[in-house]
């Protein structure tokens, strides 16, 4: 497995100006993973090229998504093939990769899984708490609640379904969050009617947690029967559509700056007193842990979830 050992620009101080995340919607099919890894590595090379340094893909883009019996095959361990590609290309690239796969566990245990590729060679990784119906009697659940500490910044991920229940969103902010990621795998629809669909409950997230979110879908077809609508949005921490992306059929690629210092300002308003007395109320019960990644060139190489 991959390991930088010497960065001169470390990914863990606060940077001096706004960071260029990206989301890149592209086709993903069952059964085709070298393919879909290729077209994971053309992705990554344009979003150099303009400037990102935080590259995610959509929910099980190296695997494809699908419930069908011969989807599930292409479930595969972590890590593995799907995971050491994209490891690979953050080193290669100097840039941090987020892209998702249908895991398989040592007890045979499927998760969906989506990844955080450090180029410093770190490998984590976040399991999809809330399953959706189709999802329920094929998958496990995760149980931990990680945040990513990155370019001075503290992001969050979230899988599709996740964003549904808004208690996870605060509960992330309170824990630091400045960034949610939601990459998606839903199909059906027009790219118009997806986009006013998320455009229903994920403003509600940004601006009630005075958050950054970036969300996307994969584009075209599964290859069995699944068709997906492309989108990608790009929201600001007040709640306002700041970048998107729409396509039925080709790749796209989205861009969002982040900018701490104005993130900062904003929840420094004096009308956002409110979210430090709130209370969360009806949070699952269940123990899930909170995890904080800490990304450090020192640190040896690990691949613990």
């Amino acid at each position: 497995m991959p390991h930088a050992s010497d960065d001169p620009t470390p990914l863990d101080r606060k940077p001096a100006v706004p960071v260029r995340m990206g989301f890149a919607s592209l086709t993903s099919r069952i059964g085709h993973p070298e393919a879909n890894r290729a077209s994971h590595t053309e992705r990554c090379i344009r979003a150099a090229d303009a400037g990102v340094r935080l590259l995610a893909f959509p929910e099980l883009s190296l695997t494809g998504y699908g419930l069908s019996p011969s989807a599930l095959l292409s479930a595969e361990p972590l890590p593995g093939p799907g995971s050491d590609h994209l490891l690979n290309l953050a080193v290669k690239h100097g840039m941090v990769l987020c892209g998702g796969i249908m895991e398989r566990s040592r007890s045979g245990k499927r998760y969906l899984t989506h990844l955080v590729c450090h180029p410093s060679g770190h490998l984590r990784w976040y399991r999809k708490l809330h399953l959706s119906p189709g999802e329920q009697t094929i998958f496990t659940p995760g149980h931990h609640i990680p945040l990513f500490h990155l370019y001075g910044m503290t992001m969050g991920i979230q899988l599709c379904y996740d964003a549904h229940f808004p208690e996870l969103s605060t509960l992330m902010r309170q824990e630091g969050a400045d960034v949610l990621l939601i990459p998606h795998a839903s199909p059906r629809g027009t790219p118009e009617q997806k986009r006013d669909s998320w455009m229903r409950h994920l403003p509600a997230r940004a601006y009630d947690n005075s958050l950054y979110v970036m969300a996307g879908n994969p584009v075209g077809s599964n290859g069995e029967h699944l068709l997906f609508p492309g989108v990608a949005l790009g929201l600001t921490p007040d709640g306002r559509l700041a970048s998107a992306c729409l396509s039925a059929d080709a790749a796209m690629l989205l861009t969002l700056d982040v900018d701490r210092d104005a993130l900062h300002r904003l929840r420094a308003h004096p009308m956002r007193h409110f979210f430090s007395s709130r209370v969360l109320l009806s949070v699952d019960p269940s123990p899930r842990k909170i995890i904080h990644y800490h990304f450090r060139q020192s640190d040896p190489v690990s691949t613990r979830p």
